[in-house]
């Protein structure tokens, strides 16, 4: 490659992180806390885990899902075992996880400018139905962010993000396998829509 060449590539490269730099987050959670589901997921003598997957805002973020998604795989194993160990009552849970919407900021960026790219922020749901009968008997949402000033970190702090966002999905089907409690979304309030908290008010 010669020296034009090079230059070419790396001012492509400064100019892709100034570009990411420059477009803020607007993604905001549209709850802090998610309530209770209909009835506790043990009055399910099944409980399936469907892989996760990304909603059309989020197309193209494969390395968030296949992150988000090993870690709530990791997570849930022990339990599911066991619960789906237990005598079978004809009842079986559905639970579908969805990457609503993500701006995961690349180690690239993160090398090239630091914070100045910005926050990585992911919001999801998890769509938990009866499979008998297709009814909803849950529909909590998850948030994490990484702010700007992680980006020192190069990437860690951003990776860190999508564990912790599994953790907080896998913690929640957790809790409310014995008894409907519903939990935290991960959002603080600064973090939920405006519209969000004026309807709840």
């Amino acid at each position: 490659m010669t020296t034009f060449a090079r230059r070419t590539a790396l001012g492509a490269v400064i100019a892709s992180a100034i570009l990411v730099a420059g477009c803020a987050t607007n993604i905001k959670a549209t709850r802090k806390d998610n309530p209770p589901p209909k009835e506790a997921f043990s009055n399910f003598g099944r409980i399936e885990v469907r892989p996760v997957v990304l909603a059309p805002s989020a197309a193209g973020q494969q390395k968030v899902l296949t992150k988000i998604q090993e870690n709530i795989a990791h997570d849930l194993e022990p339990s599911l075992s066991e619960w789906n160990g237990r005598p079978d009552n004809g009842r079986k849970l559905l639970i579908e996880p969805v990457v609503e919407e993500v701006r995961f900021i690349g180690i690239g960026p993160r090398i090239l400018v630091g914070p100045l790219a910005g926050s990585s922020v992911v919001r999801m749901t998890v769509k938990i139905t009866d499979a008998s009968n297709g009814k909803l008997v849950d529909l909590p949402e998850f948030y994490q962010r990484s702010s700007a000033g992680a980006g020192f970190a190069l990437g860690v702090a951003d990776n860190m993000m999508l564990t912790r966002t599994a953790g907080l999905v896998s913690r929640y089907i957790v809790r409310n396998y014995a008894k409907a409690e519903g939990g935290p979304t991960g959002a603080t309030d600064e973090l939920v829509a405006p519209a969000a908290t004026a309807a709840t008010n």
